[in-house]
């Protein structure tokens, strides 16, 4: 088991930045590294990659802004026979 995440407020060009460095890692077949907020952690997707994208409005009554969002989200499975074999290896950079 094991997460990373994060949030951070980022310009759009900074975030298209971001994806456009993930896109080439996903395009090519080693591993890929994923650095946030200080740390990182690499992942090795397999084929097929299901990918889910969710776009999505939250407003109520009285509220005077609307909540926006994206979410993209990309599932493989990988062949583990016990908890650390599926865990993620994440190390704080500068290790």
């Amino acid at each position: 088991m094991g997460e990373l995440e994060t949030e951070a407020e980022k310009t759009r060009s900074e975030i298209a930045s971001y994806l456009r460095e993930l896109a080439e890692q996903l395009d090519g077949d080693d591993a890929v590294t994923l650095k946030l907020g200080g740390q990182q952690v690499q992942l090795d997707p397999t084929n097929p990659v299901t990918f889910k994208l969710e776009g999505e409005s939250d407003w109520s009554e009285g509220d005077t802004e609307a909540k926006q969002s994206i979410e993209f989200e990309l599932v493989w499975w990988r062949e583990a026979q016990t908890a650390e074999e599926g865990a993620l290896d994440i190390t704080t950079e500068g290790q």
